[in-house]
């Protein structure tokens, strides 16, 4: 199961100070993220790829293992539903955002909030 994060919405989940530095911000994601897969991403059982789609002043954050990052070109969302149409295999995207909500339903991908992927980062400095 590929898990498809929203980061503008995520990481706007939370009011750390994000825009300040969206590309900070989209880092700490990532990196968290990544922490998640160590752990075996407990809060998405049977997740085995991560994709974080950033847009905006966040692009310019790169991969790391466990975590595939990809820059969207344009408009996020149509990035996201283009990631959850092209990786054919059962989807979760990570998103509070409800029209994105709609359309990656209607492509047969569950839903997740923001809340899912933080609830564990009391331990992230930010």
């Amino acid at each position: 199961m590929t898990v498809i994060v929203d980061g503008a919405n995520v990481v706007g989940a939370r009011p750390d100070g994000w825009w300040r530095d969206r590309r900070a911000a989209a880092t700490r994601l990532r990196d968290h993220l990544a922490e998640r897969v160590r752990c075996g991403f407990p809060e998405v059982p049977g997740a085995d790829a991560v994709v974080l789609v950033l847009e905006g002043a966040a692009r310019g954050v790169p991969s790391v293992p466990g975590v595939e990052v990809v820059e969207a070109p344009g408009d996020g969302d149509d990035a996201i539903v283009l990631e959850v149409l092209a990786r054919g295999t059962p989807a979760v995207v990570v998103t509070a955002d409800r029209g994105l909500r709609t359309r990656v339903v209607a492509h047969g991908a569950a839903v997740v909030g923001p809340s899912t992927i933080w609830a564990s980062a009391s331990h992230i400095n930010h």
